[in-house]
């Protein structure tokens, strides 16, 4: 078995299955970690040789493993979440192997999934949405504040994940229907709508970015977000801008992940269908979106007092 052939083929599997390039690439680290494993383990990397035992073995190691997250916070043990994508990324791979006969059996399958942790995800009250939208100093006209403001307004007006953010070319914004063009996992598509503050700040940003990239070449002329190179913005730099502008508003653990929980359960507490918002998330399973539906102690005592008798 030649291991690089196999892997290229995985990969091109993996991409005319429609994963997303973010999927691909965890998948990548995800196998190249197994890999550097098993060489230390079998002193080898032949898949036909790992057992059931190996795997189990290694899936217990990341249990006791830290790994570096930066200088300041120092280092970090691998969430529950993080073994069990591990574990989904080595199902899928056992399965293509022996599926195409490149081992004779699939050792990997009987092994049970680790139970996640069931924590509520964080959000923002309407309040702190706002303080941290109002956050970068677009009164200076100062182009970076204003594509950041448009940034925060558009995560929190569509709920959609920051890889499809950074994904959005301006053909996927229709500011006559005020709506927006998602593709989300597995480049499935979707229609989400978008309020006038949202639509307002993008304006503000593309009528400033004409006089700082569009005046020059740029590297990506269709992306909405652009760095100050004319590049496509990354998702992990609109984590960094994020957490800039929340520490300036002083919120703690705020990620752009945070402004889309914040929305579905604005949305939710507010009287929205939860059909409707799991369309608007790009929800494949009702029983994802019904993680939102956690209401704020203020929200339970309300309804508690309109609802009993004897509150």
């Amino acid at each position: 078995m030649n291991l690089s052939e196999v892997l290229n083929r995985f990969f091109a599997y993996l991409k005319a299955k429609n994963a997303s390039n973010l999927t691909v690439k965890n998948y990548f680290i995800d196998i190249k970690q197994f890999l550097a494993f098993l060489k230390k383990e079998q002193g080898n990397t032949n898949l036909e040789e790992t057992t059931y035992a190996v795997i189990r073995k290694f899936l217990a190691n990341l249990t006791e493993t830290s790994y570096p997250v930066s200088r300041s916070a120092g280092r970090s043990r691998y969430k529950k979440t993080t073994i069990a994508r591990r574990l989904s990324c080595l199902r899928t791979f056992y399965k293509f192997l022996n599926r195409n006969s490149y081992i004779p059996s699939n050792p990997i399958r009987f092994l049970r999934t680790p139970k996640r942790e069931s924590r509520l995800p964080s959000f923002l009250t309407p309040q702190e949405t706002i303080k941290l939208i109002e956050s970068p100093p677009v009164a200076a006209g100062i182009p970076s504040a204003l594509r950041d403001k448009a940034i925060m307004e558009f995560l929190y007006a569509t709920g959609m994940r920051v890889s499809e953010l950074t994904g959005m070319d301006l053909k996927d914004v229709d500011v006559i229907s005020g709506t927006v063009k998602v593709f989300g996992k597995g480049r499935k598509e979707r229609i989400i709508p978008v309020g006038r503050p949202a639509l307002s700040a993008l304006k503000k940003y593309l009528e400033s970015r004409r006089t700082t990239h569009d005046a020059r070449r740029t590297t990506e002329k269709q992306a909405v977000f652009l760095n100050k190179y004319g590049g496509r913005l990354t998702s992990r730099s609109v984590e960094s801008i994020i957490l800039k502008y929340a520490r300036q508003a002083g919120l703690k653990n705020v990620t752009p992940h945070t402004l889309r929980h914040s929305f579905a359960t604005h949305l939710l507490g507010n009287g929205a269908d939860l059909k409707m918002v799991q369309e608007l998330l790009g929800h494949k399973s009702l029983s994802t979106t019904q993680i939102y539906t956690h209401m704020t102690p203020e929200h339970l005592k309300k309804v508690y007092a309109g609802a009993h008798p004897r509150a």
